[in-house]
């Protein structure tokens, strides 16, 4: 990470998840998995506000049900405990138990209440924990070789191939406000979450009614506009937590620095949820589709995830083929109104559909720059004010290779 200066804030370089006043975080080897670090936690000095958004998939993981819990009782957290290895979905009452138990003792181990204790797990579905290597990693949490954020970001991790953390630097009110965060995810991604886990840290004055209403439309912005492989999984939560320490005004919609603390938030969620679309299983290049001139941004938004989520789009682009029609094909059956010969599709700044028809451009070209580690896709439709962006990978023959033998 590096230094950044952005319009109104500074990303930081080596900025992590413990970066804003008042966290810590940690992570260490306790044995689910064979060698790596399967294990991390995170905590504020004091409870922090906080909100949560999570997957949509009828199956919820055990982790999941008990810190929506958590948060129910006063909107408040102050510490977050991660396994890797496995999910501890499908596993029934036994799973919930051994869910309650984790958090239990992380929270006596830690110093906080119970109820102020978040879990979530990734991984296997359908194995109980091991709760014994579970019970020995929270005892040595307060080990310190196992201290640091990078130990952390490397603990969420399944298959993912590198740590995704950040953090920027802000002023409201003249205090120096801090924004981190930390995400795992690589394979079963789609919008509308994905086997993915988010954190994010603040040490930012905010009540957990605004969080949690500025959360949820951050996410339909960001992590719920990424997508692999089309799959939703069953253990994904994206969580924030503002501790106060930074010792601004409450932030609400009125507050004269409102749009700087947004603005940082929305770039933080967009970063780490590019990150993982970049780190898909597999992927050779992060691919961005923009869409603009849609009837409404809701519109848009439809239309760039069937874009980024078709398969046949997603080849050609591994493969470097300029095959719009692939693109054009994914625009008809969005399901969304739109006037076809209004339509035009540019490969970064190649034109190659004008107006629904196809325009004359360089083959060679086209293939140089799709063979480029980042691609962007951007429709026009002309029929509106409508904008969105979403995020993907291409989809390789290593992607086939990864999850042909996931368990083994």
């Amino acid at each position: 990470m590096y230094n950044v200066q952005q319009e109104n804030f500074k990303v930081l370089e080596n900025g992590n998840i413990a970066t804003a006043k008042g966290f810590h975080a940690g992570g260490l080897h306790c044995g689910i998995r064979k060698q790596k670090i399967d294990f991390g936690w995170f905590y504020s000095d004091v409870p922090a506000q906080a909100a949560g958004v999570y997957t949509t998939n009828i199956f919820q993981a055990a982790p999941l049900k008990v810190t929506q819990e958590s948060i129910a009782k006063e909107n408040k957290l102050q510490a977050v405990v991660v396994n890797s290895g496995i999910a501890n979905a499908c596993t029934g009452e036994q799973g919930l138990t051994d869910a309650y138990d984790m958090r239990k003792l992380f929270a006596e181990t830690v110093g906080v209440e119970e109820h102020l204790a978040a879990v979530a797990s990734t991984g296997l579905i359908g194995e109980l924990l091991p709760m014994e290597k579970i019970q020995t990693g929270i005892s040595q949490i307060h080990t310190a070789e196992h201290q640091g954020a990078e130990k952390f970001e490397t603990a969420i991790l399944t298959t993912d191939t590198h740590e995704k953390g950040i953090a920027i630097e802000l002023e409201i009110d003249g205090e120096k406000v801090v924004i981190g965060g930390a995400a795992k995810g690589s394979g079963m991604i789609h919008p509308n979450m994905a086997t993915m886990l988010g954190f994010v840290t603040t040490d930012a004055n905010i009540s957990s009614e605004q969080l949690s209403t500025t959360l949820k439309k951050i996410t339909n912005q960001s992590f719920n506009m990424i997508t692999v492989d089309g799959d939703t999984s069953t253990n994904d939560m994206v969580l924030v937590l503002a501790n106060g320490k930074a010792g601004n005004q409450p932030l609400t919609n009125a507050h004269s620095d409102w749009e700087t603390f947004y603005s940082g938030l929305k770039f933080v969620c967009e970063y780490l949820a590019k990150e993982i679309a970049r780190d898909g299983e597999g992927a050779s290049k992060l691919v961005e589709v923009n869409v603009d001139g849609s009837f409404s941004d809701e519109s848009a938004q439809a239309i760039a995830k069937s874009i980024i989520s078709s398969n046949l789009v997603k080849t050609a682009l591994h493969g470097a083929d300029a095959n719009w029609g692939r693109i054009i094909t994914a625009i008809g059956y969005s399901g969304q109104s739109l006037n076809p010969d209004k339509v035009s599709i540019y490969l970064g700044d190649i034109l190659v559909v004008e107006n629904g028809i196809p325009h004359r451009f360089d083959e060679e070209e086209a293939k140089n720059y799709l063979l480029k580690d980042e691609v962007k896709i951007l429709a026009k439709l002309g029929d509106g004010n409508g904008k969105a962006t979403a995020w993907g990978c291409d989809l390789s023959y290593e992607y086939v290779r990864i999850n042909a033998s996931y368990r083994t």
